[in-house]
């Protein structure tokens, strides 16, 4: 079940945090002060926010090598965001604020 999960996580991060924050409510509230940090996550930063509430250890919080992984995230979330502008322009009829043509 946990393989699943992991896959699971891997293509959809938004609804596997959801599922996190559904199922262990506990996990979510420890790694956050209050619910409005991890709402911006799902929508701005998905894998970064998966990534924290999986590493975060109550009363620990993150070490070193943890970090690692939180920065792997991160840019994954960039790149999901950089190619999205890349392929928004590339759309037949976009008229997008700036024309490289």
């Amino acid at each position: 079940m946990g393989c699943l999960f992991a896959i699971f996580a891997g293509v959809f991060p938004r609804l596997a945090v959801f599922i996190i924050w559904v199922a262990r409510p506990a996990l979510v509230n420890a790694a956050f002060d209050t619910w409005i940090w991890p709402l911006l996550g799902v929508v701005f930063l998905p894998f970064a926010t998966l990534m924290y509430v999986i590493m975060y250890v109550p009363g620990v919080g993150l070490r070193g090598g943890d970090w690692f992984w939180i920065a792997v995230a991160v840019l994954l979330d960039l790149l999901h965001w950089i190619g999205a502008a890349t392929q928004r322009r590339q759309l037949p009829g976009y008229r997008g604020g700036y024309r490289g043509d």
